[in-house]
């Protein structure tokens, strides 16, 4: 066993892949898992990474749902940072296609760690979704006391994911006898560099929707935002810091969808941006009319406003948040260098 061996599942997914490329920055050893390595979308990025003195970077393909693949994969390691999960929020089959992937895919990494025998820490990436009810009033702060107790296979999917596959990791560490550390980390809607044309899909998904203009004018509504580099730097300070068995929120600040699209014209005069917003009453119209928004989530989320209290994270991973205002204008440049907006 490689002594301070780190497995980083999910690697080539956004938060992964900046994780990975945290941990060889600081010089450790990182076995990164991806899907298919003759992906070049998968692991071009990772292989290009630069590594610190004594580090190293190992590329294997992990299949989530097979068990002697992910025991191959965790096997030997001393840390575990789990970030591999289907970021999709709505599908024809969402039990296959979003639930599966999170709850069977996390139960076969459990299993590999149970057998491994040596893994010290476990860092398990969640989501707000694990959090956030069905329903919230207005201007509400939601703590790490809150679970999506409610999330159903027809109304939130990945909520459910979310939600069951942190149950399932919780139950699994209060009953273990002795084993690893466990930390879930739950982000809100991230944002920063992409390194991929890949990390365009998911939370990226909605800058780029302002970037296309495929919106000639915007919904009334808040997103909450973390840069993507702060995540990665949570979960990798996690390995060391933190209270075993905490739930700790990550999120720098709300900004409403004008407000984006608002900072980025300025930014970036020469490009056409969306700024008008969509009158409430009409924008529920709008809403109920859509096949895919129901009115419950319309009165919900048009207009309505939802923090977060992340200090907990702040403190005990002695971390600053970076101003969302800057993660925007830095998620941008790379997008358009690499004319993925094309």
């Amino acid at each position: 066993m490689t002594e301070d061996l780190v497995v980083v599942t999910g690697a080539s997914g956004y938060i992964g892949s900046h994780i990975v490329a945290n941990l060889l920055s600081k010089g450790r050893n990182v076995r990164a898992t991806v899907r298919d390595t003759t992906d070049p979308e998968r692991t071009v990025h990772l292989s290009s990474l630069p590594i610190g003195k004594n580090g190293s970077l190992e590329i294997v393909e992990m299949n989530l749902l097979d068990e002697n693949s992910v025991n191959m994969a965790i096997s030997g390691c001393k840390d575990v940072i789990h970030t591999a999960a289907a970021v999709i929020i709505k599908s024809k089959n969402p039990q296959k296609d979003i639930v599966d992937p999170s709850v069977i895919g996390t139960r076969n990494v459990l299993l590999a760690i149970e057998k491994n025998g040596e893994v010290k820490n476990f860092i398990h990436t969640s989501s707000t979704a694990a959090i956030r009810p069905k329903k919230w009033e207005n201007g509400i702060v939601l703590t790490t006391e809150t679970f999506a107790k409610d999330a159903t296979l027809d109304t939130n999917p990945y909520g459910l994911a979310k939600y069951s596959a942190e149950m399932m990791v919780r139950k699994w560490h209060k009953n273990l006898k002795s084993g690893p550390r466990m930390l879930t980390i739950h982000p809100c809607m991230v944002f920063g560099p992409p390194m991929s044309r890949r990390h365009l899909h998911g939370s990226l998904a909605i800058l780029m929707m302002l970037i296309k203009r495929k919106l000639p004018i915007l919904l009334p509504m808040q997103v909450s935002i973390v840069d993507v580099r702060d995540v990665a730097e949570v979960h990798v300070k996690a390995l060391s810091m933190g209270v075993n068995g905490g739930r700790y929120l990550v999120v720098a600040g709300e900004m409403m969808w004008d407000e984006m699209s608002k900072l980025l014209k300025k930014e970036f005069p020469k490009r056409k941006w969306a700024t008008k917003v969509l009158p409430y009453r009409l924008a529920f119209l709008v809403a109920a009319l859509h096949p895919k928004v129901t009115l419950e989530w319309a009165k919900t989320h048009l207009k309505n406003k939802l923090y977060w209290d992340s200090r907990p994270a702040a403190k005990d991973f002695q971390i600053s948040w970076r101003n969302p205002e800057i993660t925007i204008l830095e998620t941008i440049p790379n997008i358009i260098e690499n004319e993925w907006d094309k």
